[in-house]
Parts: structure tokens; C-alpha cells; sequence
């Protein structure tokens, strides 16, 4: 696949700053690590971010916060793997030791590495048109009857792929909606 038509594929209707903003990652996505892929300890990396994508948010609590809480995410679930399982899986590369929502954050910045199509790729297995999350959170909206903004279904997934960028639309739903099969 050519760059180009990768970059085409790779369409997350949240910036980075949107993910944040919205409350995400129990408020734990830039504690405090020690990274078994580098084998180095990691403190303060969302310094890195731009100061607009932090205002208004309470730092120690909702962006680099030791202990996840479930309140600071825009579902009020918790979802996701630890660090440990992250790296054991082979999904943390040593360019981001914080995993695929540094990517994007660098990536939304405008650097571009030899990792971008893996991260892509792992983007569109989530998140895309045939994403696992994104296809399995439309057939839930589909069976239940609800609107497809409803936060009560499956918040635990929407809470996931608000993680990855996305959330849900309209356009999206009623597309994904027709290769639903019912039940």
C-alpha cells in the first residue's frame, strides 16, 4: 500500500486534543513508567503536549495520575491493558514507550516514522470502516433500537475507541447499520 492511500485510511474524527479534553485513559496515559522496551523510566512526558490541549485539565488526575479513575473518563468505565500486557504483546515500540495515543499525539504533530503504517494499520482494526470496535459497537446500537449516540450501549467499547480518536457518528452508524445482520 502506497503512503498515500495509507494516510487516506487513517481517518480519527478526534484530534488528540478532543481525546484528552473529553476525559480518557482513567486520567493515566502519562504516569509515571518504567518501559521494559527501553529500559528506562519515563516522568513528565505530557510536557511534550501542546499547552492548549491541556487547559482547563487538572494534570495530576487526569493526564499523568498513578491510579486510573473510572470518573475521569467521558463513559465513567474503565477499558484497556495494562502496560505490561501492552509490551508483552509487542505492541510498544521503543519511539513511543507510552504506546499508539503518543504516536498520535507526534503524529498529529507531523512526524513521520517507519512505524506510522503499523500504527495505522492497528488504527484501522479498531476504528476503521471494518474496525472490530467500531463494527461491534454499531450491530449493539442496531439490536438495541437506540439512537446511535445512546452512551448507555456499550459504553466500554465507545469509551475504547474514544481512545483510539473516533467516536461514532450519525453517517457512520447508518452506513455501518446495513451490514448488520439481524439476529
Amino acid at each position: 500500500m502506497t503512503k498515500d492511500n495509507l494516510f487516506l485510511k487513517f481517518q480519527p474524527n478526534m484530534s488528540p486534543k478532543e481525546v484528552l479534553q473529553a476525559g480518557s485513559f482513567g486520567g493515566t496515559y502519562f504516569r509515571p513508567i518504567y518501559s521494559s522496551v527501553t529500559k528506562q523510566n519515563y516522568k513528565d512526558e505530557w510536557k511534550e503536549l501542546p499547552e492548549d490541549w491541556l487547559k482547563g485539565l487538572n494534570i495530576p488526575t487526569q493526564v499523568a495520575s498513578s491510579t486510573c479513575r473510572e470518573s475521569v473518563n467521558t463513559y465513567k468505565v474503565k477499558c484497556g491493558g495494562s502496560l505490561e500486557m501492552w509490551e508483552s504483546s509487542g505492541w510498544i515500540v521503543t519511539q513511543d514507550p507510552y504506546g499508539w495515543f503518543q504516536w498520535y499525539c507526534r503524529f498529529y504533530h507531523g512526524r513521520r516514522t517507519k512505524d506510522d503504517e503499523r500504527q495505522i494499520g492497528r488504527w484501522a482494526k479498531c476504528a476503521g470502516v471494518k474496525g472490530r470496535w467500531r463494527n461491534n459497537l454499531i450491530a449493539k446500537v442496531v439490536r438495541s433500537g437506540c439512537g446511535f449516540d445512546n452512551p448507555t450501549i456499550s459504553p466500554v467499547v465507545r469509551q475504547t475507541l474514544q481512545h483510539w480518536g473516533y467516536r461514532l457518528t450519525k453517517e457512520d452508524y447508518k452506513e455501518g447499520a446495513k451490514r448488520v445482520k439481524p439476529k
